[in-house]
């Protein structure tokens, strides 16, 4: 009987890994113009349908949304929630500029019906499993950016709208390069270094609430450097889907500004960081070290497209 139950408990655990892996799996990178038929030239289309993909792919890819499961196998996961927050996060902020900025036409105008119930909707606990539920939460944000984007394909409503300026594209931009930076500052903090304190670098006058170190050790937990790396790799995943659609949307404000090769730039950065990890861990070497590091290789062309961004925000900026 003994032996039984042994076997039993082992071909569980085999199952469970194998499940596992499969939930693991990555999704793909799809093509914009797919997602946004049938209406991808109507402004704002392909970006809202973009938004929708990756909130949709959160909660029906292979193993559904993790991040809350509390039963074997996917409490024991912890690499694809940390996927699914880095990809949540974009979700979270293109939202937010979506409602305060892509469908508004100036400071005074009112707020999208169906975005301004979409938008907190997202920003449930991530954790959150009850009632109410982070899958149920996201489903009606889902549902009611669908009715926006209805709204965007009829003529005969002139109260769903989209604008391609390049001053929301600026806004949003910016919120971006705040995330990426922040993505490369974890990242590179596998290795541990001395970072000297610049929180008040460039203004004299300048103030902080309570005395900071000079100079402190940032160093990523070796538990927590797996997460940040997934982490990174579901953030550049939605914004590589967020970008590609904003190039369709903001094609007349990029050219005029002789910036779309700029936007290309950074989809070509974030495109890299989605090659296939072949290695069966997250390696963690020092600098030059004998083995690898992978949190510092994906570093790399996050920093890089967090640069092509600042610079593509420039151009934005200029007259």
């Amino acid at each position: 009987m003994a032996q039984w139950s042994g076997l039993a408990t082992v071909l569980i655990l085999i199952l469970f890994w194998i499940i596992s892996v499969w939930w693991s799996s990555e999704p793909e990178i799809v093509d914009i113009t797919e997602i946004a038929q049938p209406h991808q030239e109507v402004t704002g289309y392909p970006t809202t349908s973009a938004l929708i993909f990756v909130a949709e792919t959160l909660l029906n890819k292979p193993g559904g949304y993790l991040a809350n499961d509390k039963l074997p196998p996917s409490v024991f996961m912890d690499n694809m929630p940390a996927w699914e927050f880095g990809a949540l996060e974009q979700v979270r902020d293109l939202a937010l500029a979506m409602r305060k900025d892509f469908s508004r036409s100036q400071s005074q105008s009112q707020e999208d019906i169906d975005l301004k119930v979409a938008q907190p909707q997202f920003n449930i606990d991530h954790y959150s499993w009850a009632w109410p539920s982070a899958e149920g939460e996201y489903q009606q944000a889902i549902n009611a950016l669908k009715r926006y984007r209805t709204r965007l394909t009829d003529e005969n409503q002139a109260d769903g709208q989209f604008y391609s300026r390049a001053d929301n594209l600026k806004d949003w931009l910016k919120e971006v390069e705040k995330r990426l930076g922040s993505t490369s500052q974890k990242l590179s903090s596998s290795v541990g270094k001395n970072s000297l304190n610049i929180n008040l670098a460039g203004d004299i006058n300048a103030n902080q609430s309570t005395i900071t170190p000079m100079q402190t050790m940032v160093k990523t937990s070796w538990w927590k450097i797996d997460d940040v790396f997934f982490e990174a790799r579901g953030t550049c995943w939605a914004l590589l889907h967020f970008l590609k659609a904003i190039e369709k949307d903001f094609a007349s404000v990029l050219a005029k500004k002789n910036a779309t090769v700029s936007l290309q730039q950074i989809i070509r950065e974030l495109e890299a960081t989605q090659e296939t990890v072949w290695s069966p861990m997250i390696l963690n070497g020092d600098g030059f070290g004998f083995l690898a590091n992978h949190s510092l290789v994906m570093a790399n062309y996050v920093s890089r497209a967090n640069a092509a961004l600042i610079e593509l925000r420039e151009l934005l900026s200029q007259g």
